[in-house]
């Protein structure tokens, strides 16, 4: 049985792998698919890829809304506890 954290761990991890299946799959990624892949790396203290997500969002011309940007604060601030 996996701990608390190993398992918050794997949802980022399903999460980007999800996130990237659509993309292959031609599913328009939008604010919402991409809010929840940055969600989940807060949750998994990931807050370099909560960036990276931030960013391609900015590249794609993806409009971000307070649920990004929050999402990517709140897992920036639980590295810096």
């Amino acid at each position: 049985r996996r701990s608390v954290p190993a398992k918050k761990n794997a949802e980022w991890q399903r999460a980007v792998a999800l996130l990237d299946n659509m993309g292959q799959a031609i599913i328009e990624l939008n604010t919402i698919s991409y809010n929840s892949v940055i969600a989940a790396c807060e949750k998994g203290a990931q807050w370099q890829m909560a960036l990276v997500f931030l960013t391609c969002m900015s590249q794609a011309i993806i409009e971000m809304d307070n649920i990004s940007f929050g999402s990517a604060i709140g897992a920036c601030q639980k590295v810096a506890k």
